[in-house]
């Protein structure tokens, strides 16, 4: 079903499980100030301890082990190597912690994938202008450049940064994510730019300097649903659709696959509401600078976090991506038919991501693409036989083999999300997603595998055998 050399892998992020948020010479990281603020996230919890992986590791492989996941994705702490932010003091313990894991993993035949940037800047930074600030583009690639010099022998696939949609628009939009401004309908273009331009200056350098010593790839993890019309029958549907998919995942994605800018449908409708708001000078969406590397072809492969599918139809004061609300004028639905698993938000449409594969194949030239999140939560009572949870794995993988056997999809691997219950951002640990239960009462953090992850490991012992 799938080649013998496919990525099967699971993930986690450095804030979400490693805890030890003061240990060693780690520096504060802007989650770290966000979550120590009252009613900011749920039951006002946070992750300091978390799964405690930094103390912990070794149960975390043993997980991986269980699992026989070939390939592991997590994150690097910013703060935990570079405590202010910037190379002119390295943590070396930091250096040790992230040494010992990549170690590990090669000797259990597991191949990282690590992640630059998983939402946790270093509050020195941040206390300097943060994302907003474009002298945040060097600083990013000064701590990129240290990472592929240190770990780069012996990491072959990278993630810049994670899901800059949701940087740009919980945490500079919303006010619901870290760093917790709400500034309508500007600061999170400014962000989700200067993020493209930290990336692509990242990748360039990665090219010209350790791509031919270290023989590496290197992308930027997108986020995004697949959406298709409330009515497909219906014009006005169909265009708010189009709109959708070009403020959400066209954002991103064209820049690095289609033209080096933006959609035109996105550029068009931010110029055009910028004068009509009456913002004075250039428009709310940056332009490109031709006096710095090319952002087009800046990644070596589609990484794609999917998890849910939206029916869309146009609706005026919807609430649009970015809170300018006549940016994009289009309104998101549920399908009702679609069960709802944990959160309001995540309907379970396991062929919705089969279609967004194929998009993603015909829109942005058939590039190779790696799932690097995918999976539905848990909330309420704890269930470890999570039969439902178990299915949709079956039925998700399959319809990825459907995309690469009868669509032509180029998918190279599939990382579920995520190893372990952790801590879920805006939600705490209210919201479960692991392969393993982790129980938060107990201080050892004991991990219990679930039935979705004896499910998971059957699969890829399935495939492992070529049955």
């Amino acid at each position: 079903m799938f080649p013998r050399d496919f990525a099967w892998g699971a993930g986690t992020a450095a804030y979400q499980v490693e805890g030890g948020w003061q240990a060693d010479g780690k520096g504060l990281s802007i989650w770290d100030t966000f979550c120590h603020e009252k009613g900011r996230v749920f039951g006002d919890q946070n992750g300091d301890v978390a799964c405690n992986s930094y103390k912990l590791w070794e149960k975390d492989l043993e997980c991986i082990q269980q699992l026989g996941l070939t390939h592991y994705r997590f994150s690097l702490s910013w703060s935990r190597l570079l405590p202010d932010g910037t190379t002119g003091h390295v943590n070396q313990k930091g250096v040790q912690y992230y040494n010992k894991m990549i170690d590990d993993l090669l000797a259990c035949n597991v191949s990282p994938m690590v992640t630059l940037y998983h939402f946790d800047l270093p509050q020195a930074l941040q206390d300097q202008g943060g994302w907003k600030s474009p002298s945040i583009v060097r600083l990013f690639d000064s701590y990129a450049k240290f990472c592929f010099q240190t770990f780069g022998d012996r990491v072959k696939l990278w993630i810049t940064i994670n899901e800059p949609y949701v940087c740009a628009k919980l945490g500079h939009e919303d006010g619901i994510h870290a760093p917790g401004f709400k500034e309508p309908g500007i600061l999170a273009y400014l962000v989700g730019h200067n993020m493209l331009r930290a990336h692509a200056m990242a990748w360039h350098t990665y090219n010209t300097v350790f791509r031919s010593k270290q023989g590496g790839r290197i992308s930027l993890a997108i986020n995004s649903d697949w959406c298709e019309p409330l009515d497909a029958d219906c014009n006005e549907d169909i265009a708010a659709t189009e709109c959708y998919l070009a403020f959400t995942l066209g954002w991103f994605a064209w820049p690095l696959f289609v033209t080096g800018d933006y959609p035109e449908t996105m550029r068009s409708a931010i110029d055009a509401q910028s004068k009509r708001f009456g913002h004075s000078g250039s428009s709310r969406l940056p332009n490109f600078s031709k006096h710095e590397p090319s952002i087009l072809g800046t990644a070596d492969f589609f990484a794609l976090n999917y998890y849910t599918s939206r029916k869309i139809r146009p609706g005026e004061g919807c609430g649009s991506v970015m809170c300018m609300k006549s940016d994009r004028d289009a309104a998101e639905v549920l399908d009702p038919s679609w069960p709802i698993c944990g959160v309001p938000w995540l309907a379970i449409v396991p062929n919705g991501l089969r279609k967004l594969l194929k998009y993603i194949k015909d829109t942005f030239n058939n590039p190779a693409v790696y799932i690097t999140e995918n999976g539905f939560s848990q909330v309420g009572a704890l269930l470890i036989e999570d039969i439902q949870r178990a299915q949709f794995y079956k039925d998700t993988i399959l319809e990825v083999a459907q995309a690469t056997q009868e669509d032509g999809v180029d998918v190279r691997g599939y990382f579920a999300w995520s190893l372990l219950d952790n801590f879920e951002w805006a939600d705490g640990f209210s919201v479960r997603f692991g392969l393993f239960h982790v129980d938060f009462d107990d201080e050892k953090r004991r991990r219990t595998m679930y039935q979705s992850g004896r499910e998971y490991a059957k699969i890829i012992l399935h495939h492992k055998l070529g049955q």
